[in-house]
Parts: C-alpha cells; sequence; structure tokens
C-alpha cells in the first residue's frame, strides 16, 4: 500500500509539473505573438520605439544592418567605428564577428515603414521609418531639448583653456599629406611608404617646435628622421627654452649621473 501510494503521488507531481510547463509555453508563445500586433495598432511610444532603436545612438534605426554571428541590429552609420578595426567585437554582447558578414537588415528596414509610433513631442503618430527626420523638425521636441538641463563640470578647472599652442602630438606626412600620425608613425609611414622619394621637404616635427624654422627643407628627409627622431620630444623637452639650452641641460644631466 505504502509502493502504491508513492507511486501515485509521484505520477500527480509529474502530471502537475507537465501541466504548468505547459501553461508556461502557451503563456510566453501568445506573449510573442501579440508583440508586433501591439506595434501595429499603436502601443505606447516607448514599448514600440524600444523595439526598433538602435542600441548605439538610442534613436529608431536608421540604414539598418546586422551582424551575422549575433544577429544583433544597428544604424549602419553607428556601426561603422567597429568595422575599421582588424578584429571587430559586436558593441552589444562583444562577441567577434566577420565585418564582410554585416548586412543591411531588410526584414528591420520592412517593420521600420510598416509601424507607427506616436511622436515624443507632438504625439502626433509617424511612420517609424520618418520618426527622426519628424523629430527633427518638431518644434514641441526641439523645445524639449532646449531646456534639457545644461552640463556643468562638478568642479570648475583652473586649468587655462588652450589657445594658440601648436600641435606637437601629432605631425602630416611632409610627402603624402596623411595626418594625425605621432612622431613614432611618421618614421614608420615613411620608411613605409616614402623611403626612395627623392623630394626635399620641411620635417613636420622641427617645424613645430619653438626654435623650429617652417621653411627649411632637409636635404635627406629619411635620415633627419632616424637619426633626429629615434624618440618623442614631449619626454625630454622643455618647450619654454631654445634647442640650445635643452642641449647644454641634458648635457649637464648626464654628467651629474654618471
Amino acid at each position: 500500500m505504502t509502493q502504491l501510494f508513492k507511486a501515485t503521488e509521484a505520477s500527480r507531481k509529474v502530471a502537475l509539473e507537465g501541466s504548468m510547463m505547459a501553461m508556461f509555453r502557451s503563456f510566453v508563445s501568445s506573449s510573442t505573438q501579440m508583440r508586433p500586433q501591439q506595434a501595429s495598432s499603436g502601443a505606447p511610444a516607448e514599448s514600440v520605439e524600444s523595439q526598433f532603436s538602435c542600441p548605439i545612438c538610442l534613436e529608431v534605426y536608421h540604414k539598418p544592418v546586422s551582424i551575422a554571428s549575433c544577429a544583433h541590429t544597428f544604424c549602419g552609420e553607428c556601426l561603422q567605428p567597429c568595422l575599421q578595426v582588424t578584429s571587430p567585437l559586436c558593441p552589444l554582447c562583444r562577441v567577434p564577428f566577420d565585418p564582410k558578414k554585416v548586412e543591411r537588415s531588410s526584414s528591420v528596414d520592412k517593420q521600420l515603414a510598416s509601424y507607427k509610433a506616436p511622436c515624443r513631442g507632438c504625439s502626433k503618430k509617424v511612420s517609424l521609418v520618418k520618426m527622426r527626420s519628424h523629430i527633427a523638425s518638431c518644434s514641441k521636441v526641439q523645445e524639449q531639448i532646449a531646456n534639457c538641463p545644461k552640463f556643468v563640470p562638478v568642479v570648475p578647472t583652473s586649468q587655462p583653456i588652450p589657445s594658440n599652442i601648436p600641435n606637437r602630438s601629432t605631425f602630416v606626412c611632409p610627402f603624402c599629406g596623411a595626418r594625425n600620425l605621432d612622431q613614432q608613425e611618421l618614421v614608420k609611414h615613411c620608411m613605409d611608404n616614402h623611403r626612395n622619394d627623392p623630394n626635399k621637404v620641411v620635417c613636420p616635427v622641427c617645424s613645430a617646435m619653438p626654435w623650429g624654422d617652417p621653411s627649411y627643407k632637409s636635404s635627406n628627409f629619411m635620415q633627419h628622421l632616424l637619426h633626429r627622431h629615434k624618440f618623442s620630444y614631449d619626454t625630454f623637452v622643455d618647450y619654454s627654452i631654445d634647442e640650445e639650452a635643452a642641449l647644454q641641460a641634458a648635457l649637464a644631466l648626464s654628467l651629474a649621473e654618471n
């Protein structure tokens, strides 16, 4: 009798768990099926726009693209910086992906054209594909933006604002005009691309220095780079003194250390 009772209780427990799982599946299925219907019937702006908002800019998708490996979708322009690196990671899940396997999401494009949502300013129902342009011209939205609190530093900085200080951190290649090269990158760039260029050019590093002559052209710029600019001036140079004084200070320091 005891064994029969235990078996009956066990079967009831299994049946109850099965019933609960079936109810749960039914609930999830019905919830999933309701989402598109709610969107098309005009659900609140937050629920509709959140389903079709880029995780990077938090606005309605513009020219949406999807990553094949993880299926996450972003605005095409928002994802561009990730495509410029050698081994990109998805901005949302951090999973590596192949830049060649990023495609325009036609399914999201169709949904943007199909669904409408009320404007957050004037409450006019607008197709999601036109929401960005509408918001940009909606006077009530622009008024809300204008009334947003302005950023104020917690502690005002005591540092002076730079005015006409020359840029001594990055330089322009004097041969081809490539920009934003630091000193080491400039040396590598010129060695890789202009090793045999016979042109006489002005050294951009020297010309940026307080003692530099912006009109002086090096007769052998490559040798000049390799001998004079193997290290960064920022590490060793006091820009408030001239080159000769800096050289004497370096010699004096060297003698003192020895």
